[in-house]
């Protein structure tokens, strides 16, 4: 280990400067324009992630399309995908005029389509690879470049590999690490696998806390409640939630509460309702449709009375030609809210 990494002074700056921090996982496919702008509306102070954007893509690919977010989504982030730090920095100063709140590389994802690029959990198998892109990021970021990343992967130890890949990154300049405290394993289990097979190893992430106490450090994996959240939140600087926020996403409905201070509200349906029939009639009136934001909302009332009409609603009648902002009003009818906060108005 070199010196630098030894001594608790690289700390995050802007973002990270309060804490604790509660997140969003960046998931592919879901965390979208449109997912979070649904999760901002429930959660005023909750960090979002993007998906995986990959840095060739935003080089020569559509970058309105691919960076473009809704000015109430900060904080937000951007996740990078890469391997060349020339790339990943072009992307970075791409991306400086969207106005993101911080740079992440993806060190930890096990996907066939990532492991063809030679990025995301493979780099964890060239740590200094991956130094070389934070430093590249850096150079040409104004706003916090952290690390997302496994405990180790395939058959690396993982109390040498996540040491030697935090101080590398770290003497790089990184501002914070991001873990999932979970191997991933490169050839044999599918991306679902590996996000339920391999054991969680919590310990790790609080001993990795306990080696760099003033290191922004945050866990991620296997976290289903803001129970579990808070529970983590004793040994760690911040916690990030990924499908359990998203196929509920009412629970972001007491992070400000829980996490931030903020008074205890209940929340208010009607509103939500409202505002997301508004952003779905905007995006529609820009050639888009309403499954686009509608599919994100299907699990946002699990276990309540008229979910399963709910979600009928929005999983079939949204995909319909034509389809406009009145199937969220019928959809929002049919959930009985009584004792769950304002019940919404027919």
């Amino acid at each position: 280990m070199t010196k630098s990494a030894e001594k608790p002074e690289v700390l995050a700056n802007n973002l990270y400067s309060r804490k604790p921090v509660f997140a969003v996982a960046p998931m592919i496919d879901w965390t979208d324009r449109h997912c979070r702008y649904l999760h901002r509306q429930i959660s005023r102070h909750a960090l979002l992630y993007t998906e995986m954007v990959v840095a060739d893509a935003i080089i020569h690919g559509p970058r309105d399309r691919l960076l473009g977010h809704d000015a109430s989504e900060h904080p937000v982030a951007l996740q990078l995908g890469g391997f060349d730090p020339a790339k990943l920095a072009e992307a970075v100063r791409i991306a400086e005029v969207y106005g993101y709140d911080e740079i992440n590389l993806n060190v930890g994802c096990p996907s066939d389509r990532v492991q063809s690029g030679t990025f995301g959990a493979c780099l964890m198998l060239t740590p200094e690879t991956v130094a070389d892109c934070v430093a590249a990021m850096k150079k040409v970021s104004s706003v916090p470049v952290t690390v997302k990343c496994r405990i180790g992967v395939d058959e690396q130890e993982p109390e040498q590999a996540l040491p030697d890949l935090i101080t590398r990154v770290l003497d790089a300049g990184a501002d914070a690490i991001w873990i999932h405290a979970r191997k991933a394993w490169l050839k044999g289990l599918s991306p679902k696998e590996n996000r339920e097979i391999p054991p969680l190893d919590y310990d790790i992430v609080y001993r990795m806390k306990e080696r760099w106490p003033g290191v922004f450090i945050g866990i991620n994996g296997g976290i289903q409640t803001l129970d579990q959240a808070e529970a983590h939140l004793a040994h760690v600087d911040g916690v990030m939630l990924g499908r359990a926020a998203y196929q509920n996403a009412a629970i972001l409905a007491d992070v400000d509460h829980r996490f931030y201070g903020e008074p205890s509200v209940e929340p208010d349906w009607n509103d939500l309702r409202d505002r997301m029939m508004a952003y779905a009639e905007r995006h529609i009136a820009h050639g888009g449709r309403l499954q686009h934001v509608a599919r994100h909302m299907v699990g946002l009332f699990t276990g309540l009375p008229g979910a399963r009409r709910y979600r009928q609603i929005l999983s079939t009648d949204a995909s319909k030609p034509g389809a406009g902002p009145e199937v969220i009003a019928a959809a929002f009818a049919a959930v009985d809210f009584a004792g769950e906060g304002e019940r919404v108005s027919a």
